[in-house]
């Protein structure tokens, strides 16, 4: 690693610390790693006061704003997650706004000129200075064709990637920091979600693959007439520059522009909600940032999507779990219901199965008796996702994601008929799996690849039992132990034998200090016994503090 990299990660360490410091985070310091970076010689205080204290929750989400781009997108990641987060958190976290201040048009001006080969003036028929709106990735500016068309220009912002970049690299070492120091984030695997959102970022920094998802979209949407994806302009789209036909509408919150133009709120409701289900239910390809500002009423009714950048997919497997976990539901069959749950992939580790069964027969008792139109999805979800907490479950990112895309669609929904229930417009995507899971073509095909995997399976055990049985004759196999806890205790011991090694030094340095002043009187040296034994004290004493503070830190930990 050369002086330069080292530099500029120490001096992002530094920043890190200090903006967690001022928010009242400074527990996270430590268990990052990050003590080495403090200036306790600087004032942690920078975010505004106010009579009533801030809440944690509230401290993260201005922490994550101060630190840029890529904490940013964290925080909005992190509010998907359901399985990781309390309701305050997640809700705290949503208000995240991915703002930033807008960069001179004249870097602007260089990048499209740099990607495009020619300046705006040149490429466009008119060209905006002023941008539609600023983020932390890129702005996007307003601009014409030579024909005539609206388009929509997005630039990412110069040096963004470099940023993003040596955060990505800080996140995945304080992961692994984290996971070391904290048994807890070994047991979420800290790192593998941290690798995950690394690779969530990176997609959302190539404007080429929200062009491609945004395409994928359109040929989605082809047939229905009454949905607008934005066409993409690939002669001037690259990694850097993404060109867009421009949307104008009205926002699917503004309800009194909806009331002036006459637009039915509860048919438009149930419109947005057979939107979402369509991508999750037939297409596996979804929406996952259907937030307000992506969603506009055009004047001939329909309506219109932007930003493509968030997307999940539901694979044929995942929906035919999800249909598992219907059935299972409905049926009032605790244990039944138990395993549909847990083969949604959600536990990495033992499971007590007997409380598991008791808080999901308690969950489906609470909606059994009650009428299919006034059950919310939202509640239903969010009490779920509390047993999922409280059982230490995790679930795959891509569910998590179409959970909380769920959620944001019948909420939005909700705000343009607040009687208005998903479960309703569920019911016949639900029949729908159902009918397809077990249906005459489905069970075919699946007795075929459970055929093939027989013969495969019938060609290699005789090869595995020859290899076994050589194996055992040569007196070669082995086997391999872990017991459950094994690592956690490890750790413990660890930190145990280190405070020993600690006390017995300390120790030694006094009573091997008092030795020597008792035996080695040296002609000329009486007035340095003093000093040095004071110098050895203080050293003694601070190998004490250190492990005194060790013993605390781990306790609270």
């Amino acid at each position: 690693m050369s002086d330069h990299t080292a530099g500029v990660r120490a001096s992002r360490g530094r920043q890190i610390a200090e903006v967690l410091g001022r928010h009242g985070l400074g527990y996270l310091v430590g268990m990052l790693g990050l003590e080495r970076f403090v200036p306790f010689h600087h004032g942690l205080l920078g975010h505004p006061r106010r009579l009533e204290p801030y809440t944690r929750p509230e401290h993260i989400r201005m922490a994550l704003e101060d630190l840029g781009a890529a904490w940013i997108k964290l925080g909005q990641i992190l509010s998907t997650r359901a399985d990781l987060l309390p309701p305050e958190y997640q809700a705290e976290l949503a208000k995240l706004q991915d703002a930033a201040p807008p960069v001179p048009v004249e870097a602007v001006r260089a990048v499209i000129a740099s990607e495009l080969g020619r300046p705006p003036e040149e490429i466009f028929a008119s060209f905006d200075p002023t941008p539609l709106a600023a983020a932390s990735i890129g702005q996007a500016h307003a601009a014409t064709l030579f024909d005539g068309t609206e388009v929509v220009v997005k630039v990412r912002r110069p040096g963004v990637v470099e940023q993003v970049e040596q955060d990505l690299e800080l996140f995945l070492n304080l992961a692994a920091a984290a996971s070391r120091r904290w048994e807890l984030a070994e047991e979420y695997d800290l790192v593998g979600l941290a690798q995950e959102f690394a690779q969530t970022l990176r997609a959302e920094l190539d404007y080429l693959r929200e062009g491609r998802n945004a395409e994928r979209f359109a040929q989605n949407f082809a047939s229905d007439r009454t949905v607008h994806i934005p066409r993409v302009f690939w002669e001037t789209t690259t990694s850097r520059v993404l060109t867009l036909e421009r949307i104008r509408g009205i926002k699917i919150n503004d309800l009194p522009a909806l009331e002036a133009a006459g637009v039915n709120r509860s048919a438009l409701a149930e419109r947005v909600a057979r939107i979402l289900l369509k991508m999750v239910f037939e297409d596996g390809f979804f929406h996952a940032d259907p937030h307000p500002g992506n969603v506009f009423v055009e004047s001939g009714g329909r309506i219109g999507l932007i930003d493509f950048g968030m997307v999940g997919t539901v694979d044929e497997s995942t929906q035919e779990r999800l249909t598992a976990l219907l059935l299972a539901v409905t049926s009032q069959d605790p244990d039944r219901l138990v395993d549909a749950f847990l083969d949604l992939g959600v536990a990495r580790r033992r499971v007590d199965r007997t409380s598991l069964r008791e808080d999901l027969r308690h969950l489906t008792a609470r909606y059994y008796d009650r009428p299919l139109g006034e059950i919310a999805v939202g509640p239903l979800l969010t009490d779920a996702l509390a047993i999922v907490r409280r059982h230490r479950l995790h679930l795959p990112s891509n569910l998590a994601l179409l959970l909380k895309t769920v959620m944001m669609a019948e909420g939005l929904a909700a705000q343009l008929d607040p009687d208005f229930r998903l479960t309703t417009v569920l019911v016949p995507y639900a029949e729908r799996l159902v009918w397809r899971q077990y249906s005459p073509r489905r069970w075919v095909r699946r007795l075929g690849t459970a055929g093939l995997e027989m013969a495969e399976l019938g060609v290699e055990l005789p090869q595995q039992l020859r290899r076994l049985i050589r194996e055992l004759e040569r007196g070669e196999l082995q086997f391999g132990m872990r017991p459950e806890g094994f690592e956690p205790l490890m750790r413990r011991l660890e930190r145990l034998t280190n405070r020993l090694v600690l006390s017995m030094l300390a120790s030694a340095f006094i009573v091997g200090l008092a030795v020597l002043m008792a035996t080695f009187h040296p002609p000329g040296a009486e007035r340095l016994v003093g000093p040095a034994f004071g110098l050895g004290f203080v050293a003694a004493a601070l190998l004490g503090i250190y492990l005194a503070w060790t013993i605390l830190r781990s306790g609270r930990g």
